[in-house]
């Protein structure tokens, strides 16, 4: 009897995980998506814009270009923008971002193009010295989503 209830029990739990492992593979969802299974993505950078998991969106770094800073941090703030909306997210869902910036005398800049994306709290947030970025790019920025 023991060995019955014993090979019920693990038939629940497999029955179980599978069932959990299926549904939260299920719910991955891509914003700006790019496989390496479409031979029109061969000429694109390998990455998608975001990966949304549930509430969560896991957003692909971005690049801030222009001639000032403060053009560099908006052209940037705008192209996150744009990929948490394609989440049916706002820039007040992000709950953390990551700024990568090869000169850090811009961080004053950047933070006064910054405060005006947001209408609640800040996220937490890194600002990290870089090596050059790709484009000649002032800023790269990255971020993690939750939808409030």
């Amino acid at each position: 009897m023991l060995s019955r209830l014993s090979a019920a029990v693990i038939g629940f739990v497999v029955g179980v995980t599978c069932v959990v492992t299926t549904t939260a593979q299920s719910s991955r969802r891509y914003v700006n998506p790019r496989s390496a299974a479409n031979p029109a993505s061969a000429t694109q950078p390998p990455f998608s814009g975001a990966v949304v998991v549930g509430d969560t969106a896991y957003l692909s770094g971005v690049l801030g270009t222009g001639d000032t800073a403060e053009a560099a941090a908006t052209a940037g703030l705008n192209s996150l923008q744009t990929t948490l909306k394609g989440a049916g997210m706002t820039m007040d869902d992000l709950v953390t971002v990551q700024v990568f910036c090869p000169d850090v005398a811009n961080y004053d800049a950047f933070n006064k193009v910054y405060r005006t994306f947001f209408k609640q709290e800040f996220p937490a947030r890194a600002f990290i010295g870089s090596g050059p970025l790709l484009q000649g790019a002032k800023f790269e920025i990255q971020g993690i989503a939750v939808k409030r």
